[in-house]
């Protein structure tokens, strides 16, 4: 009756998806072994190659691939959150720089006419360019820092092949370690999660300086401006001198991070340029108008400055949350993968303990 039973079992495993074959005893590719964010994730690639895992080193890995994708989740949720501060640090600010602009804007149609000459707008031959990089602090945000950093370098071959000396000030950690050793680099600010008033004020004062001292004819910023929460593009900007023109007509964009069907999203408003405040003829001003104007430039400029470095923030974070984003969806692929193998080793183990058991009570 046993031996019945068992010639029973054989059968109907036999007969079953899980038959012995060399596939199936083959380790499956890994779809998630591409991911580059997580060595604990891109690690199966380099064991696949090797010999079989066993069901407990696959047991094993599965366990810590789902550790894995627990710490990118809340690495991502952490990085929305921290865009959402900075959209609001940004929206806080917004009232003030339109003020500022549309006092700016009627103070340069005010004295359009007059001879007015100000260090900060004037142009002079260009000898020396200070150039002023924006990066992060930390890595695990694709290729934010990398892009960054390839934009600079293309812009110091051109100033090379023009014969231009230049100097170098970073703001961002990751900027400091690549360049420090290669060029110049005279100054280096970290620039953080949540850039501040006072943080740019700081940096502005020392750029100022060095410009008006005649250590650089021109001041460009090189930082990553925001344009979705899956793309970003690195942006080169002529911060000193200022242009008149471009303070008048430049309009503003506005984004603002929401959720819609469970995922995140960015929705943008394209702002207006702010119209110059219409100052009446007869008006008379306490202080001489050019005195008042370059008393507003350096605060102009401070805001600018601030701006950029909140933009460069929100495209770090953006990139890193979709870095993260990407480093979940391939844990997820990367275990399924391995409990399909894992399972398939479980089975195919069961079906030789079975066949086993058949051949000893046959003979």
């Amino acid at each position: 009756m046993l031996r019945n039973i068992l010639k029973l079992a054989l059968c109907v495993a036999a007969s079953s998806a899980f038959q012995l074959t060399p596939s199936s005893l083959a380790p499956s590719s890994f779809r998630g072994a591409s991911l580059s964010q997580s060595p604990a994730l891109a690690a199966p690639r380099a064991r696949a190659a090797g010999p079989v895992m066993g069901i407990k080193d696959l047991r094993d890995r599965v366990t810590s691939v789902k550790n894995t994708k627990k710490i990118t989740s809340a690495m991502r949720l952490v990085a929305a959150a921290k865009v959402r501060r900075a959209q609001d640090a940004v929206l806080k600010t917004r009232p003030f720089s339109e003020t500022l602009q549309k006092v700016l804007g009627g103070l340069i149609q005010r004295l359009k006419k007059e001879n007015f000459d100000s260090p900060l707008m004037s142009e002079r031959p260009v000898n020396k360019v200070l150039l002023v990089l924006m990066t992060g602090d930390r890595g695990l945000c694709g290729g934010y820092n990398t892009y960054a950093i390839k934009k600079a370098e293309q812009r110091i071959k051109e100033l090379k092949a023009a014969d231009i000396p230049f100097d170098m000030i970073c703001i961002g950690n990751k900027g400091n370690q690549y360049f420090r050793k290669r060029i110049n680099v005279i100054e280096n600010y970290p620039i953080g999660n949540a850039p501040n008033a006072e943080e740019a004020t700081k940096i502005a004062d020392s750029l100022l300086s060095t410009y008006l001292a005649g250590d650089a004819d021109r001041v460009e910023l090189l930082y990553t401006r925001f344009t979705s929460l899956i793309a970003s593009e690195p942006s080169l900007r002529t911060m000193l001198p200022l242009n008149p023109t471009g303070i008048e007509s430049e309009g503003d964009e506005i984004f603002t991070m929401t959720s819609k069907n469970g995922e995140f999203a960015v929705n943008a408003e394209v702002l207006d340029p702010a119209a110059p405040e219409q100052f009446p003829r007869d008006m008379i001003f306490e202080q001489d108008p050019e005195q008042i104007l370059s008393a507003i430039l350096p605060l102009y400029f401070n805001g600018q400055l601030l701006r950029q470095m909140q933009e460069s923030v929100a495209s770090e974070l953006a990139a890193r949350m979709t870095a993260m984003q990407s480093a979940s969806d391939n844990a997820s692929d990367l275990i399924t993968d391995l409990s399909r193998q894992m399972n398939r080793q479980r089975q195919a183990a069961i079906t030789q303990e079975i066949a086993e058991i058949v051949a000893g009570a046959n003979s």
